[in-house]
C-alpha cells in the first residue's frame, strides 16, 4: 500500500465478516486511522484488511476465553473433586502445558500445511476440550481435557499473529496486530461475565443449573460457542500470500494481495517476498533457528525473553485466580466475580489505548512506560497484602488496605494492558525474519505458555506461603523487564517485515553478500 493511501485510510462501513462485536468495529476504526480515504477502492481495501486481521484475531478470543473461564470454577472444582492447593493449581494450569505443545507444533504445521488449515485444527481441538471439560468426572479427567484444549489454544496463539502480520500494510501493522490482544481481552471479559452470570443464576458455581449440571460445568460448555465461530471464520479467510509464494503459488498470492493492496503495490510486495525467500536458501531450513547464543540466534532469544517477562509479572494471576483471591481477603463470591468482570472491562479499555498509540508512539516507549507502571502497582499490592490480618481463620484487609489493593490491581492491569499485553504479540509477529517467523514465533509462544504455567501452578502454594513475597517477586520481574527493553528490544515501528530482518543480521551475512556481489 502506498504512503498516500495508508495515510488517508478509513474503515468506511461495517466489517463484512462481523468478526466479534461492536467493540472490534471500534478497534478497526482506530486501527486504520480517521482520515478520509481518497477513493472508494482505497476504502474497500482498508475494510478488507481490517476484516481479515480481525477474523484472524478471533484465535486470541479463544485464548482469552479459555484462560479465564476457569476463574469462576476454581473453588467449585477444588471442593467437588477434593483437590489440594497444589493439585488445584496443576489442574488449572494444565491447559498451559497443552498450549506450550500446541505453540511449538504450530510453526511447523503452518509452514507445511498453511495458516488456515492450522487455524481449523485449533478450533476443532478447542471444541472437543469444551465438551470434555464440561462433563469431567474427576480432577485427572479434567486435566486431560484441559491439555487437549490447550494444544488448540497454543496453535491459535501462534498462527493468529503470524497471519495478521503477513496480511497487514506496514504502517498500520502494529495497530492491526494489536487486534490479537484486543480479542484476548474481549475473551477474558466474555469468560468472566459468563462465569458471573452462570454462578448468579444458579446461586453459586457449585449449584445445579440447566439439566441438573452444576454451574461450573456450564462455564466450560460455553466455550463451544467461540470455537465454532473461529472455525467458521477461518473457512472464509484467504491463505497468507507469503506462504503461497513459498509454495510456488504466486498467481494465487497475487490474487490475495489484490484484495488488500492497491494494484501498483502488488509487484513490489511479491518481489520483497521472493527476495526474502532467496535469502532463506543461504541456510538450511533445519538449522534456521540455530545461532551463537546458547544454540539460538539472538533475535530468537529476544522473542523468548519478551514472552517470559510478559508472564513473570503475574498478570494471569489476576485473571485466573482473582475471584479466589478477593474471596480470601474478605469479599463474598458475587462481589469477587463482579470485581473480576470490572477488571476485565478496564483491560479492554486500555487495549484500545494501545491500538491508538502503537504506530504513533512506537513499541519501545510503551513497553518502558508499562514496566514502570507495573513495578509500582505490584509493589503497592505487596505492601497492602503485608497488612492483611486473619479473622475467624480467613484473611482480611483492614481499613483502607482493601480499596488500596483493588486500585493497585487495576493500575497494574492498565499498565500491562497498554504495553506488554498487546505489544509483545505485535513484536513477535514483526521481529523474526520471514524464513523463521512461524517456527521462531512458535518457540517464543511455547516459552510464554511455559512461563504462564509456572506462574499459574505456583500461585496457590506461594499465596499460602506469603502474598507479600509473591507480589514482591512479580514486581521484581516487572522492574527487570524495563532494563531488558532498554538494552535489547529493537524498534520496528514503520518497517516492512522484510526490512525488520536487517535488525539482527546473521553473523557474516555482510561478507556473504559482498562475495555474491563480486
Amino acid at each position: 500500500m502506498d504512503d498516500r493511501a495508508e495515510q488517508n485510510s478509513s474503515t468506511g462501513g461495517r466489517q463484512p465478516t462481523g468478526a466479534e462485536s461492536t467493540g472490534m468495529d471500534a478497534a478497526a476504526s482506530t486501527a486504520t486511522g480517521s482520515a478520509t480515504a481518497t477513493s472508494p477502492t482505497a476504502r474497500a481495501l482498508n475494510r478488507r484488511v481490517v476484516a481479515l486481521a480481525a477474523s484472524g484475531a478471533v484465535g486470541g478470543f479463544l485464548f482469552g476465553f479459555d484462560s479465564s473461564v476457569v476463574n469462576g470454577a476454581v473453588d467449585a472444582i477444588e471442593q467437588q473433586f477434593g483437590l489440594s492447593a497444589a493439585a488445584t493449581g496443576f489442574a488449572i494450569a494444565s491447559a498451559l502445558l497443552g498450549c506450550a505443545l500446541g505453540s511449538e507444533l504450530a510453526g511447523r504445521l503452518a509452514d507445511r500445511f498453511g495458516r488456515i488449515p492450522v487455524m481449523l485444527l485449533g478450533a476443532a481441538l478447542f471444541f472437543i476440550s469444551s465438551i470434555g471439560s464440561g462433563f469431567a468426572f474427576s480432577g485427572w479427567d479434567l486435566t486431560i481435557w484441559r491439555i487437549i484444549g490447550g494444544v488448540g489454544i497454543g496453535i491459535a496463539s501462534v498462527v493468529a499473529p503470524a497471519y495478521i502480520a503477513e496480511i497487514s500494510p506496514r504502517k498500520v501493522r502494529g495497530r492491526l496486530a494489536s487486534l490479537q490482544q484486543l480479542a484476548i481481552v474481549f475473551g477474558i471479559f466474555a469468560a468472566l461475565l459468563s462465569d458471573a452470570l452462570f454462578a448468579t443464576a444458579a446461586g453459586g458455581a457449585s449449584e445445579p443449573f440447566w439439566f441438573g449440571l452444576e454451574a461450573w460445568r456450564w462455564m466450560f460448555l460455553a466455550c463451544i460457542v467461540p470455537s465454532v465461530v473461529y472455525g467458521l471464520l477461518a473457512l472464509r479467510l484467504p491463505e497468507s500470500p507469503r506462504f503461497l509464494v513459498k509454495q510456488g503459488k504466486e498467481e494465487v498470492a497475487r490474487g490475495v494481495l489484490a484484495q488488500i493492496q492497491p494494484a501498483d503495490e502488488i509487484d513490489r510486495s511479491v518481489r520483497e517476498i521472493h527476495d526474502s525467500i532467496a535469502n532463506d536458501k543461504l541456510s538450511t531450513r533445519k538449522g534456521a533457528l540455530r545461532g551463537p547464543v546458547l544454540g539460538l540466534r539472538p533475535i530468537v532469544w529476544i522473542g523468548i525473553l519478551l514472552s517470559v517477562f510478559q508472564q513473570f509479572v503475574g498478570i494471569n494471576v489476576i485473571f485466573y485466580y482473582s475471584t479466589t483471591l478477593w474471596s480470601a481477603v474478605g469479599f463474598d463470591e458475587s462481589n469477587s466475580l463482579l470485581i473480576s468482570v470490572l477488571t476485565s472491562v478496564t483491560n479492554i479499555a486500555v487495549t484500545f489505548v494501545a491500538i491508538a498509540l502503537v504506530d504513533r508512539v512506537g513499541r519501545r516507549p510503551l513497553l518502558l512506560a508499562g514496566s514502570v507502571g507495573m513495578t509500582v502497582a505490584l509493589a503497592v499490592m505487596a505492601v497492602a497484602f503485608g497488612n492483611a490480618v486473619t479473622v475467624d481463620g480467613a484473611l482480611s484487609l483492614p481499613g483502607g488496605w482493601g480499596p488500596t489493593a483493588l486500585v493497585a490491581a487495576n493500575v497494574f492491569v492498565v499498565a500491562f494492558g497498554f504495553s506488554w499485553g498487546p505489544l509483545v504479540w505485535v513484536l513477535l509477529g514483526e521481529i523474526f525474519p520471514n524464513s523463521i517467523r512461524a517456527r521462531a514465533l512458535g518457540l517464543a509462544a511455547a516459552a510464554q505458555w511455559i512461563a504462564n504455567f509456572l506462574v499459574t501452578v505456583t500461585f496457590p502454594v506461594l499465596s499460602d506461603y506469603s502474598l507479600v513475597f509473591t507480589y514482591g517477586m512479580y514486581a521484581t520481574f516487572a522492574a527487570l523487564s524495563f532494563f531488558f527493553v532498554l538494552a535489547k528490544v529493537p524498534e520496528t515501528n514503520g518497517m516492512s517485515l522484510e526490512q525488520s530482518e536487517t535488525l539482527f543480521p546473521p553473523k557474516g551475512s555482510a561478507k556473504r553478500r559482498a562475495t555474491r556481489a563480486g
